[in-house]
């Protein structure tokens, strides 16, 4: 079992795995949660987006006491989450991918940092990759466009956001912070969320002990090197899509506007540049040139959330920039593994 609570505690965590035809990593996963011991009770959810493969038999067969949400249809990341943490009856929440597995002790530092801190907070645990060992980050930092930039100090604790991958969270938090946007599907929803508790003034940390350990890209391709950059085109187009949409939600002040303009230019030129050297129209239809036109429909998505986020602003422009970086995060990556290739 995963707990083996004191009589009569009243700390509940509930792990929330959101999963598609992931059967061949949920074990590895659901057992690493069920091998922590922590002074809490823990309820295990498990949404299963609509899954093609075994998971859904495998869940019912090897792992009965989990609660399952077996979707009808895919509904994408965002709102499986979302529909987990409304299921949800614990006082925390930690979201943790099917192709993660937490170390031993894991729960029990998260919860020992919540508790040091006694106050409203995102948290995760230092990622390591899963076939080398090796360190991919304690959270991670954000250049001016939003692109993420892994946090490797080990004096570091504060941070711009923390991966969905391992991600805690009371759950009044989440409530209060409405969730991940339904409409970001996957990708930069956890940027968002992060980005949206610390306008409020709230902390985002890495916690100094434990980890997890991910098969980065493994439910939703790309997310690491290999001898080079590959991602799906999917992948790119959300995440270009998000990351706009989030700079525009969260950025406090009229620095926005600038910063948008600068964003759009560069990220235009950019599609329009890589899309000619790859001789790669697909590129530009599908990734760069539906991002102006989504940021334009009546309605557009960003709108409502920063009208919402701006009005319950609590923190100073200082204390939001601190987590950035000057450097390209593009830049970086692209001197470092060239041109990325996308399928």
């Amino acid at each position: 079992m995963a707990v083996a609570p004191d009589a009569g505690m009243s700390t509940r965590i509930c792990v929330c795995i959101a999963n598609y035809n992931g059967a061949g990593l949920l074990r590895d996963c659901l057992d690493s949660v069920f091998s922590q011991q922590v002074a809490a009770e823990v309820e295990i959810i498990v949404h299963d987006d609509a899954s093609t493969d075994t998971s859904l038999q495998l869940l019912r067969s090897e792992y009965p006491s989990v609660r399952l949400i077996a979707s009808d249809s895919n509904v994408g990341f965002c709102i499986s989450n979302n529909r987990m943490a409304e299921a949800a009856t614990g006082d925390y929440l930690l979201l943790l991918n099917n192709d993660a597995a937490l170390q031993p002790g894991a729960l029990a530092a998260l919860l020992a940092e919540q508790q040091r801190i006694a106050a409203a907070c995102i948290l995760t645990l230092p990622q390591y990759d899963w076939e080398s060992g090796v360190l991919v980050d304690r959270g991670c930092l954000l250049d001016p466009f939003y692109n993420p930039v892994p946090n490797l100090s080990l004096d570091r604790h504060d941070v711009a956001y923390v991966i969905g991958a391992c991600l805690w969270i009371p759950r009044t938090v989440w409530q209060e912070l409405g969730g991940f946007p339904a409409a970001f599907g996957s990708i930069a929803e956890d940027l968002y969320l992060c980005a949206a508790a610390r306008l409020r003034g709230q902390a985002v940390r890495c916690v100094d002990a434990s980890g997890y350990r991910h098969r980065q890209g493994a439910s939703f391709g790309g997310n690491r090197a290999d001898g080079g950059l590959r991602t799906t085109y999917r992948r790119r187009a959300l995440s270009e899509r998000n990351k706009t949409w989030a700079m525009l939600a969260c950025t406090p002040g009229w620095v926005v506007w600038p910063l948008l303009v600068l964003h759009l230019t560069l990220l235009l030129a950019e599609g329009a540049i890589v899309s000619l050297v790859q001789m790669d129209a697909r590129l530009w239809q599908e990734v760069y040139r539906p991002i102006v036109p989504s940021l334009l429909v009546p309605n557009a998505q960003w709108k409502g959330l920063r009208i919402r986020l701006q009005a319950s602003r609590r923190t100073t422009q200082r204390r939001w920039w601190r987590v950035f970086i000057l450097t390209p995060r593009k830049l970086t990556l692209l001197w470092r593994y060239g041109m990325p290739t996308l399928r």
